[in-house]
This record gives structure tokens, C-alpha cells and sequence, in this order.
């Protein structure tokens, strides 16, 4: 074991790619357990990583995603959304936190969320009035709300790691805990939009209302087409990708009509490329997943939670509390791809239902990405609202309490994980 964790940490130190650190930390472990025989497992546990009918589901959702960012869908959500949170102050804060929610369904990414919506939404906050670093903060935090409401690729991701729960249930338990989320900024944007004096919208016509309204209708549908056909059992998760997939390449082209070949090519470009570094972290995860398993360190890290406390409350509380810390560092895939395989057996041999622990690790780990030095979407919304990272910190310090209050609630009360699945 020590060879391996040895190998995990220095390598981890001197910024070596988290997908090679866990190849060669996995080869290391295997080494010191049997030798030279035992490195012939490199390759066949990175194939078997990799070779999950269910992960063909993940470039479908970055396509469709990135279809929809190409088509011109952002816009049209921002104006409907607009119609409806114009009067009220605050208004584009509001507006910022909504439109999340609804491309949540259409995405699955935080980082294409901070992309698509800031570029648009952050330069109108300023030329409004609003602080850059605000505009930047509620950017950031809400667009983590992306994967928890399905569809997800962390999700998927996940039931390939760990084969022990359906993508289904999981899409089925983040619908709550996002709408939590959700309700959370809301809260919070409210209070300050007050407390500062934002500025109010002219209200919208009520027949522009409509118009913008039925403007963004197609778009609204992916979600339904997604969640619809998987939840009802009518398609399998891929086969609902896929057909996603197509819908947003017709509506893009015939009905927006402002989606061009050259930006369906872009499209493509950029589902590779993420593709790419998705399946090379679960290929290598694959490997140091191995590699715990065989050792015990799952049994080891049980023993030492339950050394803490008999309460499964603050037993959670405290795995919760490392999950943040390990979100500081890294980044959400490769956290989760590190993490749970030795955390998720440990919890289930707690007597922790596996279903509200996945939900529970995947929210802790996404609120980690507004975390520094590691909060790649917070970072991501400073350079978009060109303001310095350390004001876009303190700016999301209110919401990130409010993301906390999330935590406690989720981890008081699993049936807000569960209670959905259970019904299907």
C-alpha cells in the first residue's frame, strides 16, 4: 500500500496529469502486491474501464449540449427567463440563476454552463450596475447546478465506476437536491439584491412574453425528451442521448436556423476532445480502482470513520468535510474517480444507503468547483467578467453558505435523495 500511496502524493505534487498519476500510482501498488506478474493487469483493467455500454451516452450529452450552446439557445432562454423575473429586483441575478436551471437539463456540464451563460449574462450585469465580482459569483455557483439535475455525465460516470446503482436512480435523486440548490441562490440573490439596491427591468408585454416563450419551447423539450423516455422506460439512457442528439441538430438547423455546418463541425471538435479526457480518467481509474479493492484501504478508511463517531450524521458530516478538501485541489471527474472507490464501499459497510451517499458525494464535489484554488467555474466566470479571483472568492462567500445549508439538509434527510427513485 505504501508504495502506492507513496507514488500517488509525489506525483500528485510535482503536477503530473491526475489520469497518469492514478495509472502509475495503481501500477505501483500492483508491483509491490505480486511483482512483474501483476503488470499485465495495466491493460486489461483500463479496457474494461472503458468498455461500459452506458458510457456511450456521454459524447451524445456533450453533442447535444454543445448543439445548443452552437444554436444560439442561450439567448432565447435568457429573454424568456427575463419575461418572467423583469419586474422583481435583482432581476438578472434571478435571471442568472434560472436559465442555469433550465440548461442544466440540456448540459450536464458546470464548466459549458459558465461558458455559455457568462459570456452572455456577466457583460449585461455590469452594464447594469451590478459588481463584476457579483455578476462573476452568481455565474459561478449557480451553473454547478448542472450536474445534478439530469442529465449528467458526472452521473454517468459514477454507475460506470461503480456498477452498484443505476444511472436511472441517480438522475431520478438529483432532481430534488437541484432544485434545492436552485431555491438556495435564489434566496440569497434576493436578500442582497435588497440589501444593495439592484436595479429593476421594465415589465415585458405580456404578448412578448408569450413570443419568447414559444422562442424557447423547442429547446425546453430536450429535457423532456431525455428524462421522459429514460424515467418512463420507453429508451435506455443511450438511445435517449442519442435521439437528444438529433433533436437539437434539427431544431438548431430548421427551426433557429442559425446553425451551421461550420459550427456542427465545431460542435463535433469539441465533443472529442472531452470525450477524450473523460475516457482516459475512467480507463486509469479503472487501475487504481483495482488496485483498492485488492489491497483494503476501503475497509481501512470504514474502520477510521467509524473511530470518529457512531452517528451516521456526523460519520457523513465528516466524509463530507474531506470531500470538500479534496474538491480544493481537483476537479470534480477526477475527484470522483479517485474518492469513490474507496469511500463508497466504506459507507455502504456503515450502513449508509448507497444511493443518498451518491447524490450526497456528487453535490459536495460540485459546490467544491466554486472552491479555491481549484474552483475551475468561479475561475472561469473572473476572466469572463475580467475582475481578479480573489474578489470573485468573496463575492460567492453568501452562496456558498447557502450551498452549505444544502449539505446539512441532504445529509439530515436522505429521503430527499431517495424519495423520487423510490417511486420508479
Amino acid at each position: 500500500m505504501t508504495p502506492a500511496i507513496l507514488a500517488f502524493v509525489v506525483l500528485l505534487l510535482l503536477g503530473t496529469p491526475v489520469a497518469i498519476v492514478m495509472a502509475l500510482s495503481g501500477l505501483a501498488g500492483g508491483f509491490a502486491m505480486g511483482g512483474e506478474r501483476m503488470l499485465g493487469i495495466l491493460a486489461d483493467r483500463m479496457f474494461s474501464g472503458v468498455s461500459g455500454f452506458l458510457l456511450i451516452a456521454v459524447p451524445y450529452f456533450i453533442f447535444t449540449a454543445e448543439l445548443m450552446n452552437q444554436g444560439g439557445l442561450t439567448q432565447k432562454l435568457i429573454t424568456f427567463n427575463n419575461a418572467l423575473f423583469g419586474r422583481v429586483r435583482g432581476a438578472l441575478s434571478h435571471v442568472n440563476i434560472s436559465v442555469s436551471v433550465f440548461f442544466a437539463g440540456l448540459t450536464g456540464a458546470a464548466i459549458t454552463d459558465t461558458v455559455a451563460i457568462g459570456k452572455i449574462m456577466i457583460p449585461e450585469m455590469k452594464k447594469q450596475g451590478y459588481d463584476a465580482e457579483y455578476a462573476a459569483a452568481i455565474t459561478a455557483c449557480s451553473s454547478i447546478i448542472g450536474p445534478i439535475i439530469p442529465p449528467s455525465v458526472v452521473m454517468v460516470v459514477y454507475a460506470t465506476l461503480l456498477r452498484d446503482i443505476s444511472v436511472i436512480d441517480l438522475f431520478a435523486g438529483g432532481i430534488i437536491p437541484g432544485i434545492l440548490m436552485a431555491l438556495a441562490l435564489l434566496g440569497v440573490s434576493l436578500f442582497l439584491a435588497w440589501r444593495r439596491g439592484y436595479p429593476k427591468q421594465a415589465p415585458t408585454p405580456f404578448k412578448v412574453a408569450v413570443l419568447s416563450f414559444f422562442f424557447a419551447l423547442p429547446a425546453m423539450i430536450v429535457p423532456l425528451i431525455i428524462l421522459g423516455g429514460i424515467l418512463s422506460g420507453l429508451t435506455t439512457i443511450t438511445e435517449a442521448s442519442g435521439f437528444a442528439a438529433i433533436y437539437a441538430l434539427v431544431v438548431g438547423v430548421v427551426f433557429y436556423r442559425n446553425l451551421s455546418w461550420q459550427k456542427v463541425w465545431h460542435a463535433l471538435v469539441v465533443t472529442v476532445r472531452f470525450s477524450g479526457v473523460v475516457f482516459f480518467l475512467l480507463a486509469t481509474s479503472a487501475v487504481l480502482g483495482w488496485f483498492v479493492t485488492r489491497s483494503g484501504i476501503a475497509r481501512d478508511a470504514a474502520g477510521i470513520i467509524t473511530a470518529l463517531s457512531d452517528s451516521t450524521f456526523v460519520q457523513l458530516l465528516a466524509v463530507c468535510l474531506l470531500l470538500i478538501l479534496i474538491g480544493t485541489v481537483m476537479d470534480v471527474l477526477p475527484a470522483l474517480v479517485v474518492v469513490a472507490p474507496v469511500l463508497v464501499p466504506a459507507m455502504i459497510q456503515l450502513g449508509v444507503d448507497p444511493l443518498h451517499f451518491a447524490i450526497l458525494m456528487i453535490v459536495v464535489l460540485n459546490i467544491s468547483n466554486v472552491t479555491p484554488p481549484v474552483g475551475m467555474t468561479l475561475m472561469t466566470a473572473a476572466r469572463i467578467a475580467n475582475v481578479p479571483y480573489e474578489r470573485a472568492i468573496i463575492a460567492s462567500l453568501p452562496f456558498y453558505v447557502a450551498y452549505i445549508a444544502v449539505i446539512l439538509l441532504l445529509v439530515a434527510f436522505p429521503a430527499l435523495s431517495t424519495w423520487i427513485p423510490s417511486l420508479l
